[in-house]
């Protein structure tokens, strides 16, 4: 089930790109405008809306660690923001000035990919702000983009109707043609997948089209075999043509906004329909799953974005071994940790944890000092990773072995209320979450109506339920 709990209805012109970060969204607009918002309570950061574009802004994408934002423009540039105090920190130039449709940062932020209009590709070092590598499709704008999981190729898709796979040095390793009309959108799934037929690890591409097709592709990103791009099927039932795709952290589902003002959720194994979300009143521009909760946001020419709960209870993609339960992952054997491992695109540390007899429980109680001091890994950054994908180990088993009842979650937050208490509305809400909510705007959460009083009163009676509730949890 996909519940619309929130819209922000801050631009004045066509939305036409949505990201999130872990903490924030950031949407961009034809009104040369990014506005940044938090995910706790959906208020805008108190330096946005970000301003500095000559023209419509046309795509965003944070970092990794989300404390950069960058964003590119009709006006030739790309500009990188300090998501932090809304500071920005470079504007870079596109070769020949022509505007900029799309940029995607690396895996691990080596790398900004900005794409444009005459069809040119660059690629900036991070760190130097400098260009690193350009090159350029043929007959088409560029359109869209997407970076392999480790960082080591992308995929660039044209209006004229092609997807290339590129290395890192901007050499083009594979064409192919994939939409008759142009292609929109693409995404990788950071999740491989097995094909049969050789035994190799694939990763899953979705794209998009003026063709009104989304298709599913199968891509080896290998350095001793090259790539290789298999198309695997096409997802139907947009009327018109599709503009954005894009899939879920886990893989587990695509999502895709078309012209004909509709989101459709497909499940990715099977290809099946899973929801169709039709309260868009112009074309959907764009869509994107947030990476550490169950959201959802659209974004469309009705100036509007929708942002999305999703009820994770869904018909599976397929066992993997981070959706068992928390005493399974206890259970896991070294092998089960090392199968964990490949599937987080951390397969280089399989060796360090097998000599290390690193199995399920071992693994749950990593900390930061045991990967430094213990395991020796010395790279900060790789250490963060690793912390990071653990972390999301112990937040997806907790969340599938303890099912919250839903009006124990705080609507803003939506997460299990430690001190409600319940507005003028009549709802419950954590009140930190709440206090925040009216510190900047006197509006129902729930109704977005006017709210009489801004009184909150502890809802002792719900509070106890939540103590009962949780006790119950650690028999």
């Amino acid at each position: 089930m996909a519940t619309l709990i929130h819209t922000l209805a801050d631009h004045s012109d066509d939305v036409n790109c949505c990201a999130f970060s872990s903490s924030c969204l950031a949407t961009c607009s034809l009104d040369k405008t990014i506005r940044v918002y938090s995910l706790s309570n959906f208020t805008e950061l108190p330096y946005s809306p970000l301003e500095g574009h000559a023209y419509a802004v046309h795509c965003c994408c944070f970092s990794p660690s989300g404390r950069v934002l960058a964003s590119c423009s009709t006006d030739g540039t790309t500009a990188l923001w300090d998501t932090r105090d809304g500071r920005r920190l470079a504007v870079l130039e596109q070769p020949g000035a022509s505007p900029v449709r799309v940029c995607r940062f690396s895996p691990e932020a080596t790398y900004l990919l900005a794409g444009a209009a005459d069809g040119s590709v660059v690629l900036w070092n991070v760190q130097s702000l400098k260009l690193y590598r350009s090159g350029s499709v043929k007959g088409g704008s560029l359109m869209a983009c997407a970076f392999s999981p480790n960082g080591n190729f992308f995929v660039t898709g044209s209006s004229s109707g092609d997807l290339t796979i590129w290395d890192d040095k901007m050499r083009c390793l594979c064409n192919e043609k994939a939409h008759d009309l142009g292609v929109t959108c693409c995404d990788i799934s950071s999740h491989p997948v097995s094909d049969s037929e050789n035994g190799f690890k694939y990763f899953q591409m979705a794209s998009c089209g003026q063709d009104n097709h989304v298709k599913l592709w199968l891509i080896l990103f290998a350095d001793f075999l090259g790539v290789e791009l298999k198309y695997k099927c096409t997802l139907n039932g947009h009327s018109a043509p599709v503009l954005a795709c894009a899939f879920s952290c886990d893989g587990q589902m695509i999502v895709s906004g078309s012209v004909d003002k509709c989101v459709i959720i497909y499940e990715t194994s099977t290809g099946n329909t899973l929801h169709t979300l039709s309260q868009h009143t112009r074309y959907v521009t764009t869509c994107a799953f947030a990476p550490r909760s169950p959201l959802l946001a659209t974004g469309s020419m009705d100036k509007t974005v929708h942002i999305w709960q999703l009820d994770l209870k869904q018909p599976s993609a397929g066992h993997t071994v981070e959706n068992d339960s928390k005493v399974a992952v206890e259970d896991w054997s070294e092998d089960d940790v090392s199968a964990w491992l490949c599937a987080q695109d951390l397969a280089d540390f399989v060796g360090l944890f097998k000599m290390n007899n690193i199995d399920g429980k071992e693994l749950l109680n990593l900390t930061k000092e045991s990967l430094a001091n213990e395991l020796k890994i010395e790279s900060l950054g790789r250490r963060n990773k690793v912390l990071q994908k653990i972390e999301e180990l112990r937040m997806t088993t907790i969340s599938v072995s303890v099912p919250v009842p839903d009006e124990f979650l705080c609507p803003i937050t939506r997460e299990l209320m430690n001190d409600p208490v319940i507005a003028t509305d009549g709802y419950s809400y954590e009140r930190e979450a709440m206090e925040n909510w009216i510190s900047n705007r006197r509006s129902s959460p729930m109704t977005n109506l006017p709210l009489h009083s801004l009184m909150l009163t502890p809802n002792r009676t719900l509070k106890m339920a939540i103590s009962r509730w949780l006790e119950t949890q650690q028999k």
